[in-house]
Parts: structure tokens; C-alpha cells; sequence
């Protein structure tokens, strides 16, 4: 009933991901392409640990299952403090160029 996908490939497909989102948040200029470029290394993250939990025993099994439960919390709470402070500078520089967070420092 379950086909069986091997460690290895769980994690190449896994890098892959995470190559994308990092190229995606490296390159773009746009917030909201950052933002989604940060989600989708997380995501890759998470399916590399449930990947791991699938392939080890049983008490890695449960960590490698919780552990992005509280992943996606985190990226959760990042995405609305990350998509206020957007909108705030949106609303006052009307740009989406990530130079507009460069005057945040002072």
C-alpha cells in the first residue's frame, strides 16, 4: 500500500528545495519573493526531518516528527511579524524593494 522512497532521495529532493529557496532569496529584490524563498528553506528543512525520522529508528522517529511541528510555528510567527513590517514599509515608501529595510538600522 505505502511505497517505500529511500533516505537518499528524500534528502536530495530535500536539498533541492532548499538550493531554490536560497537562490530565490538571494537573488530577488522583492520582499515578498524573500520572504517565500525563507519559507520554502524551512520547508525544505522539515521534509529533511521527517525524511530522517522515516529512515532511523523508532526514538529518532518521534523527534524527527515533532521537531518541524515546531518549525512551522516559528515560520508561522515569521511570516506575520515579516509581512507587518512589510505593509508598514510599503505603506510609507511605497516600494518593494528590500533596500527600502536599509534605513531600519539607525
Amino acid at each position: 500500500m505505502f511505497h517505500h522512497i529511500a533516505l537518499g532521495d528524500v534528502q536530495i529532493i530535500a536539498a533541492v528545495l532548499f538550493c531554490l529557496g536560497l537562490a530565490v532569496a538571494l537573488t530577488r529584490r522583492n520582499v515578498f519573493l524573500l520572504l517565500m524563498g525563507i519559507e520554502l528553506m524551512l520547508n525544505a528543512v522539515n521534509l529533511s526531518f521527517v525524511g530522517f525520522s522515516r529512515g532511523l529508528d523508532a526514538q529518532a522517529s518521534l523527534v524527527g516528527q515533532m521537531t518541524p511541528i515546531f518549525i512551522i510555528a516559528i515560520a508561522a510567527a515569521e511570516a506575520c511579524v515579516g509581512l507587518a513590517m512589510v505593509i508598514c514599509i510599503v505603506r510609507g515608501r511605497e516600494s518593494l524593494d528590500s533596500d527600502a529595510f536599509a534605513d531600519m538600522k539607525e
